[in-house]
């Protein structure tokens, strides 16, 4: 079922049709959105291909995330943090009409993001050894303002999980996850500001480029944290979408390398999400039990337009198998676990 990819290539044919279906440690296919080809009038196929970048940090007290996208026909900004003692949770977001302003870079290894108004500040910049968001919001939080200068390391060799899958006959999805890059610098939210370092710290990013149904449904989990032992762990767990004969996102992330796993059972009672989640694969790597104690709700809507999103934060406890046989203890290892609807 898991066919990886190793060959670089184009993500897509002169007719459109995807060159290969699979899953992948590196970024290998170049996203040449150009060739889409699913709309018999050209023109209007830029307003159905999605493009975003996601990125979000974890620190020892909160977890902080921005967002650029572009929906085609609009684009998408926004930031959250939240607080892991508190609770506190705050959002905002703005829309911005045929996401005029955005720019999103046409592969997940070169060029930069980047947003700008009177309003708000949004940079992703990639450096050789290093991914640097700026942000700067000053009326976020009724005036309290938020700013971030956040570095990603990027250690050499480091390995994501990419997948590239279709859905239906002529729509598909590129996708990059890259968890557990160690962070330093600061983020000042109000008059806190917390330094951030390398040991204590760690960022991931959600990029994605592709083509969805209009009304579509995932779920996905995440995280990203430290052993005992000093080593980082992360887990990407993805269901929902597309056709995933081929290849799913399912994988741990054991100091940066890639642990692929086959189909993952999202075990959860949906409308009652504060309730455990459990997650088992179908060849017993994979046993974890994660408990909520925050629900991120997160709703638009624009009539055509809508998304409704519980995004749970939690702590997630059991154990993983390595590619060579070494059983890893999870504990109290915090992370989310989403449930997402959407008509885009």
């Amino acid at each position: 079922m898991q066919t990886e990819l190793t060959q670089a290539g184009p993500l897509l044919q002169p007719n459109g049709q995807l060159a290969q279906v699979g899953w992948a440690r590196q970024p290998i296919l170049d996203c040449n959105l150009e060739a889409a080809n699913f709309y018999a009038l050209k023109p209007l196929q830029h307003f159905r291909i999605k493009r975003w970048d996601y990125y979000a940090v974890f620190t020892p007290k909160r977890f902080f995330s921005a967002t650029i996208a572009d929906l085609g026909y609009a684009g998408n900004l926004f930031v959250y943090t939240m607080d892991f003692e508190t609770g506190e949770l705050h959002e905002e977001g703005i829309v911005v009409p045929f996401g005029k302003g955005v720019t999103l870079p046409r592969n997940s290894d070169t060029g930069n993001s980047h947003f700008e108004d009177a309003r708000l500040k949004l940079d992703f910049s990639l450096h050789a050894d290093h991914r640097h968001l700026s942000v700067s919001w000053p009326a976020f939080h009724n005036g309290l303002g938020i700013q971030a200068e956040i570095d990603l390391q990027t250690p050499s060799g480091y390995e994501s999980m990419n997948i590239v899958i279709p859905i239906g006959q002529k729509r598909f999805y590129w996708n990059r996850k890259i968890n557990c890059l160690p962070a330093s610098g600061t983020i000042t939210y109000g008059g806190d500001t917390e330094t951030l370092t390398p040991t204590t710290s760690l960022g991931s990013l959600d990029w994605g480029r592709g083509v969805w149904e209009y009304q579509s449904f995932w779920n996905w989990a995440s995280a990203s944290g430290f052993l005992p032992d000093g080593r980082t762990i992360g887990l990407n767990m993805g269901m929902g979408f597309g056709d995933l004969s081929k290849a799913g996102e399912n994988a741990f992330i054991l100091n940066n390398r890639i642990h692929k796993l086959e189909q993952i059972k999202f075990d959860y009672t949906s409308g009652d999400y504060m309730k455990p989640w459990k997650f088992t694969d179908t060849e017993n790597r994979l046993n974890l039990t994660f408990t909520p104690f925050k629900d991120r709700l997160a709703q638009t809507n624009l009539g055509i337009i809508t998304s409704l999103v519980h995004q749970m934060f939690g702590r997630y406890n059991g154990f993983v198998i390595t590619d060579e046989g070494e059983k890893i203890e999870i504990k109290d290892l915090i992370g989310f676990a989403e449930e997402h609807h959407a008509k885009w």
